[in-house]
């Protein structure tokens, strides 16, 4: 990996946030594409050996991303992104949440939301999200589901897509 991999994962319990920064090796335009199109979204969302795989995406404001994870021995768990507000390659914000395959959210798992920022800083654009739960408990039932180490992988996924890209 590169200097430019840095993941910074700061976990706030007082203020029920979770903050984490990222920087890739990428210009800005394809960093915003590869967190807001459900084509490259498909392809590194996901910690290996799982994939991604969307059902649907409408990335605008009111939209929603519909996706699964599912998993190398048919696990399938399924979530979806309500898109708060946008602002292009700039910022968005979105509410996720565990559902069933149709969208119906299950009220019984942690929800958040999520505030995604893009800093364009010429070859590399730093990407920062704040996660917000509405309890300590939401916030200490995804850490203690692994969404630290699943993120930082899915993260090393879009290193190597960009990588790819660039050929």
């Amino acid at each position: 990996m590169d200097n430019n991999s840095t993941f910074n994962f700061i976990v706030d319990k007082e203020n029920k946030t979770i903050k984490i920064q990222r920087e890739f090796a990428a210009a800005l335009p394809l960093i915003w594409d590869a967190y807001t199109t459900s084509e490259l979204l498909d392809q590194w969302w996901a910690p290996k050996p799982w994939k991604a795989h969307t059902k649907r995406m409408d990335f605008k404001v009111g939209g929603q991303w519909l996706y699964a994870m599912k998993g190398p021995n048919g696990e399938v768990h399924w979530s979806v992104a309500t898109y708060k507000s946008i602002d292009f390659q700039k910022s968005y914000v979105g509410v996720d949440a565990f559902t069933d395959e149709d969208g119906n959210v299950n009220e019984s798992m942690p929800k958040s939301k999520w505030e995604v920022s893009f800093t364009d800083k010429g070859n590399t654009t730093l990407v920062e999200i704040t996660n917000s739960f509405d309890n300590v408990a939401q916030l200490e039932a995804i850490i203690n589901m692994g969404f630290k180490e699943g993120l930082s992988a899915a993260m090393r996924n879009l290193d190597e897509l960009l990588i790819s890209l660039k050929k």
